[in-house]
């Protein structure tokens, strides 16, 4: 049996002759020249880093081919309109540095930021002491008038089947199943809704409400406290609010640190910033 170091030579012999004699690897090494101007590996690299992740996952030797067809196009384009940048490609090109370097040193802000005390402590700032949310599971038949609404009261009151009535006479869609919305929690109702079904005790019946959608009238089935999701319930979550503390702590310190000047919209004329004429100027 060969030695670990007898195979791993042996190894590198057998890759060495399964790459082309010309085979170039790293970052720096020159993939095309357009005029005498390189494109780079890296300059692939980072073409293929911005794409879309569908086309990530294409075979690799699809997306060399395209993706250095592309650059080539774009230098042979680049080098046919001159050396001056236009003033629009410069503060772009300025704009787009103060980005990607704006980016790069978050990474490195946030490399460490979510750790399980801190994000523990984003969940305890969301939920802990909050009072749990009310839920109801309610029914309802909904017409169209006054009328209507109150000759059903009415029936109920003599002892006849909610659900059975919500069924024959309620125009809303969930009357073919007796009138059954399920569980519901603030804000999922309109407004006069969710008052009436508040102020309901379990098992009651509601006068006739107005909505905006006609005339309801409501039975409270069941109404229950929600409890705070547990942490692994809401961890992605957290580990963001965790992410955007960081970030705007850290902002805050620089730019309070800073020596900045600005002017405001009531100083300078703010409409110029649609006038695209400006930076022919």
């Amino acid at each position: 049996m060969l030695k670990r170091t007898q195979f791993l030579a042996s190894a590198a012999f057998a890759l060495s002759l399964a790459m082309p004699a010309n085979a170039e690897s790293g970052a720096d090494a020159v993939i095309a020249t357009v005029n005498g101007i390189d494109i780079t590996m890296g300059h692939m690299i980072v073409v293929r880093s911005g794409l879309p992740e569908q086309y990530r996952q294409l075979p690799d030797d699809a997306l060399f081919t395209g993706i250095l067809d592309q650059l080539i196009q774009q230098a042979v384009l680049a080098q046919a309109g001159g050396t001056d940048l236009p003033r629009r490609v410069r503060l772009a090109l300025e704009n787009e540095q103060r980005s990607l370097m704006a980016a790069e040193h978050m990474d490195s802000v946030l490399k460490d930021a979510v750790t399980e005390d801190a994000v523990k402590s984003a969940y305890d700032a969301a939920y802990a002491g909050v009072e749990p949310e009310k839920e109801f599971d309610a029914s309802h038949i909904l017409v169209a008038t006054e009328e209507e609404a109150n000759a059903l009261v009415t029936s109920l009151e003599g002892g006849a089947d909610f659900a059975e009535l919500a069924k024959e006479k309620s125009t809303g869609p969930s009357g073919p199943r007796g009138g059954a919305l399920g569980w519901f929690g603030p804000g999922m109702m309109v407004p006069e809704f969710e008052t009436a079904v508040i102020d309901m005790d379990v098992g009651a019946i509601s006068a006739p409400i107005k909505t905006q959608f006609g005339w309801h009238v409501i039975k409270l089935n069941d109404a229950r406290a929600k409890d705070a999701p547990d942490l692994d319930e809401v961890r992605s979550e957290m580990e963001q609010q965790v992410r955007m503390d960081v970030v705007d702590a850290y902002i805050q310190q620089l730019t309070d640190s800073a020596t900045i000047s600005r002017k405001t919209a009531a100083e300078i004329d703010a409409s110029q910033l649609k006038d695209l004429s400006l930076l022919e100027k």
